[in-house]
């Protein structure tokens, strides 16, 4: 097999562009509380980032706390027509609003067109289903960032994540020789298993993405101080896990390249 990355496949939010993965975050908070007046916490609806949307808000609805107040509000546990009342409207919303979030995570520029002078292929996928990225792709191409192939959670029939379908159906659209051969990199806990699930490398970042959860405002003027204390916390998060590398945004993604060639070039698979 080749022994040098063949390609990189890239999440979005929180990932390459928006940076703290706000974009769907506050938006499932604003549909729970437009369709049943009920609050749930920002934290909270960033606990299953990465899976799809509609699994994403029964994943929200079991979580003990929010399972709890729901029973105690309506007498009786969220019921899958609920679920589908709210993913209609986070939907549109999130449609709305998604370009609004499509500025580029920074060191992305620059990163992109090191991976591309290395011959490197470019993919990309997201729980974001396929109406929201239609959206998000010439909001972000605009920007700056186009990958070679994009895979939305809800083309595939065998779903989106953690199961491995997404990331390998971008190994079979770009012509990846090896699964061995890729890298996925992602901000939320299913990306990274979704990654080894396909065979690949992963990397986790920790803050750009959702387990920080900063603002790219805050992030530039964090105290190191408040840096390592964001940094821990992703990392708990990722425990779990196991992601292969561990790196605080996009911008130092190509130290991650360099050393997984010389893994590859001893023989070493993910």
């Amino acid at each position: 097999m080749n022994t040098q990355v063949e390609a990189v496949i890239f999440d979005w939010a929180g990932t390459v562009v928006d940076f703290g993965s706000f974009a769907p975050t506050t938006i499932f908070v604003e549909a729970f509380k437009r369709e049943y007046d009920f609050d749930i916490s920002l934290a909270e609806a960033r606990v299953p980032m990465g899976l799809g949307k509609w699994d994403h808000i029964k994943a929200v609805g079991e979580l003990p706390d929010v399972a709890a107040r729901w029973e105690s509000r309506f007498g009786r546990a969220m019921s899958k027509e609920d679920i589908d009342t709210i993913y209609q409207t986070f939907m549109p919303l999130q449609v709305a609003k998604v370009s609004e979030h499509a500025d580029l995570i920074p060191g992305t520029t620059e990163v992109v067109a090191r991976l591309r002078e290395q011959g490197i292929k470019l993919g990309s996928c997201s729980g974001y289903p396929r109406v929201v990225m239609n959206e998000l792709l010439p909001a972000a191409a605009e920007k700056g960032f186009a990958p070679d192939y994009v895979v939305a959670t809800d083309d595939l029939a065998a779903g989106g994540r953690p199961g491995p379908f997404m990331a390998l159906q971008n190994v079979i659209a770009l012509g990846v020789s090896h699964v061995a051969a890729c890298v996925k990199i992602d901000d939320s806990v299913p990306g990274i298993e979704e990654g080894h699930n396909a065979g690949m490398w992963t990397v986790a970042l920790l803050l750009s993405g959702n387990e920080a959860g900063l603002t790219e405002k805050e992030y530039l003027s964090a105290s190191e101080h408040e840096l390592a204390v964001a940094r821990e916390k992703a990392r708990k998060a990722f425990h779990a896990c196991h992601p292969h590398y561990q790196i605080d945004t996009i911008a130092d993604l190509p130290g991650v390249i360099t050393d997984i060639n010389r893994r590859l070039a001893a023989g070493e698979r993910p």
